[in-house]
């Protein structure tokens, strides 16, 4: 996983906009961590090298069974590839496409690349795959890059009696919960939390709560700190009740050092 995440270290100091939403700093940590509970750490994956240096990888998740926080189990009948190219190396996503090919034969496989890599889209096109209409319209599954210069921004303040909180000082249990309320029903759960937590990159410090006049959590965030390229992601936003329902994620933030709230 640190491997990947320093591919996308590389990738995002050049090409920010080519950085694949799942093969994000952040968001491979996430992964990796709460997929250790469930599915996502015993999914297959491919690296390449080239002089020692990680220059592609991939990880497919296949068919499997998941329980959900409402008791319902789930079956997820489809491939998925997350993976990331090096712009350099940007003819290796032939091999990427054959090596999942090849290890989700027989499944109907999906993948989401960059909208800005038009290599990439030309070579998945090339070997039979189209764009899904449903997952461009709201309801469907994609991502945004979005940047603003942070020199401007207005201190955030609070309603009354609300306050921010982390993770180290709210305990795991107030931490999973602010996470199920946003994102129900969903497949975390405290085990996915502990190994989202034994991830090198994860900080309880950088993992914000806010919590409400009545002592649960109105929302919650993690930030991944990528000190080589002074950026923070926000991941697994979500926000729960006192305004109506919101979630995002995957939000990249850039800027001069200062405090993070």
């Amino acid at each position: 996983m640190q491997l990947m995440q320093g591919l996308a270290q590389r990738v995002t100091a050049t090409r920010p906009d080519l950085v694949n939403s799942d093969a994000t700093f952040g968001e491979l940590a996430w992964d990796w961590g709460k997929g250790h509970a469930g599915d996502g750490a015993s999914g297959p994956r491919r690296l390449w090298f080239s002089g020692g240096e990680l220059v592609a990888c991939s990880c497919a998740h296949l068919p499997h069974q998941v329980r959900r926080s409402d008791g319902a189990v789930k079956d997820v009948t489809g491939a998925y590839l997350a993976y990331q190219v090096h712009p350099d190396r940007a003819g290796l996503v032939d091999e990427v496409i054959d090596w999942y090919d090849g290890t989700a034969a027989g499944t109907e496989r999906t993948v989401m690349p960059s909208a800005a890599d038009e290599f990439a889209l030309k070579r998945w096109a090339a070997h039979g795959y189209e764009t899904d209409p449903a997952s461009l319209g709201d309801a469907g599954s994609w991502t945004q890059l979005n940047e603003r210069d942070l020199t401007d921004v207005e201190q955030p303040v609070l309603p009354d009696g609300f306050r921010f909180r982390t993770a180290d000082e709210a305990g795991p249990k107030a931490a999973v919960q602010a996470h199920l309320d946003a994102w129900a029903p969903s497949t975390y759960s405290a085990e996915a939390y502990q190994g989202v937590r034994q991830t090198a990159t994860y900080r309880g410090d950088l993992h914000i709560l806010v919590e409400a006049p009545d002592g649960t959590m109105a929302s919650s965030t993690i930030m991944w700190l990528d000190e080589a390229n002074r950026t923070a992601e926000f991941g697994t936003t979500g926000v729960w009740g006192w305004r109506g329902r919101c979630c995002c994620t995957g939000c990249i933030w850039r800027g001069r050092p200062g405090p993070v709230i």
